[in-house]
């Protein structure tokens, strides 16, 4: 296949949301309580219930020439438009020749962590899901049509308030939730609990995938503060297989047999050990563990209900078979560090040289629109949609690295590798310089 000729859907990226993004969705009773950015010393915060937020940007360093990673942003005008601006993103993806994409929140966290916090104020936190829930579909999504997979947030304290926003918002075409891979972690109920019953039932009944992104749960550790922060990083995607292994063993599969989750920027190499290991462990100790698949193996269920994707993965794709290439999708993880932007299609290609052009379809697009409900085609019709088509109306977009855009940086010393003690001071100094 040609790479002019390819289909890219993201199922990984992010939006940074902009400036007053709740104001205008907020019920009237709640006004004046909605999240907001304030300028607090100079930097962009945001700040809900009282509550500050600082490094809004998320390592949101898209643009940047690669020797000004790890310069934080701290404020809108540090970061690269398309972060926050819909029309924008839609050039940025047009440049990078990619047709749809599925936007991970920032401000509340990727699956929505901050607004669970606040066992105090239930009402004005549901109140804030849903407001964003409606600024991501109104403002974002709908902005553009066929370009966007649309995700919305849950309330996590209640199962049934939960299923209620999952059924309300599928009416409405979104057909994707962000959760935790590890909810138990912030102090609500296990996913092998039936507090969550209603939302598996929820999103079996109205099509909708789980998405659980990496760091939402379980987190990669720092190994030490001396520790050079690469270290980290490499762990980072694979940090998420104690959380597949869970939801392997976990029981919704059962009860909803068409229920399907995602590892979110969970990558692929790493798979075929587990699902190997998975097998290997049921055969030795389930008569004395009790589990049961009926008849079948974890790996089944793992190859059926779990979908992956991967940004580069070469190991992956040359072990297709033994992860499921029905299930497997790619990302671009647009604003950050990791992405591949202007250059996904090159990076894209030439990783998959060795597939045949069907398996390179479901991989590049096919599986995403079939798990996600997504058919930007009847909209925008196929032959829009390439690489080739999309970045010929991105000639006005500049992908040239754009320098000195500003924010902080960690302390750095000539010969000595920036560290993960270096990193978390920045942070630690960023918390405590926005606190209100």
């Amino acid at each position: 296949m040609q790479l002019d000729e390819l289909i890219l859907v993201s199922v990984d990226d992010h939006a940074i949301e902009p400036r007053g993004a709740f104001d205008r969705h907020m019920p009237a009773r709640f006004k004046g309580r909605e999240p907001k950015v304030v300028q607090n010393k100079g930097r962009d915060v945001w700040v809900f219930e009282g509550r500050a937020t600082g490094y809004m940007g998320l390592n949101s360093v898209v643009g940047r020439p690669k020797d000004e990673y790890g310069m934080e942003p701290l404020g809108y005008e540090h970061m690269r438009r398309g972060t926050w601006d819909v029309k924008a993103r839609v050039d940025d993806m047009n440049a990078n020749g990619v047709l749809g994409s599925i936007c991970f929140p920032t401000f509340p966290g990727f699956a929505g962590q901050r607004f669970q916090q606040y066992k105090e104020a239930r009402d004005v936190s549901f109140a804030a899901i849903q407001a964003y829930n409606d600024w991501h579909l109104q403002d974002w999504c709908n902005a553009a049509p066929g370009r966007f997979i649309p995700l919305s947030l849950i309330p996590w304290w209640d199962g049934e308030l939960a299923a209620q926003e999952i059924r309300r918002m599928a009416k409405l075409g979104v057909h994707a939730i962000s959760l935790s891979d590890n909810p138990a972690l912030h102090g609500f109920p296990s996913i092998h609990s039936d507090h969550w019953d209603p939302v598996w039932r929820a999103c079996a009944d109205n099509d909708v995938v789980i998405c659980c992104h990496i760091g939402t749960g379980v987190k990669a550790e720092h190994a030490s503060d001396l520790t050079p922060i690469d270290a980290w990083i490499t762990s980072m995607p694979i940090s998420i297989a104690n959380s597949a292994a869970d939801w392997i063993w976990a029981p919704m599969w059962k009860k909803y047999p068409n229920l399907r989750m995602a590892l979110s920027e969970g990558s692929i190499g790493w798979i075929p050990y587990l699902l190997e290991r998975a097998d290997f462990t049921y055969r030795h100790h389930h008569e004395w563990t009790m589990t049961d698949f009926g008849g079948g193996k974890p790996s089944d269920v793992f190859k059926q209900h779990i979908i992956t994707c991967f940004i580069e993965d070469e190991f992956g794709l040359r072990n297709l078979a033994d992860i499921g290439e029905d299930k497997v999708t790619w990302e671009c993880d647009y604003p950050h560090s990791d992405c591949t932007w202007p250059g996904s299609p090159e990076i894209f290609h030439a990783q998959t040289r060795h597939l045949t052009d069907l398996q390179i379809d479901k991989i590049g697009h096919l599986n995403a629109m079939r798990e996600f409900s997504y058919d930007p085609f009847s909209i925008l019709g196929r032959e829009n949609c390439t690489v080739g088509a999309l970045r010929a109306q991105a000639r006005h977009v500049s992908v040239e690295p754009m320098l000195g855009m500003g924010g902080a940086r960690p302390v750095r010393e000539a010969g000595k590798p920036v560290t993960s003690g270096d990193i978390n001071k920045m942070f630690a100094a960023a918390d405590a310089e926005t606190a209100l």
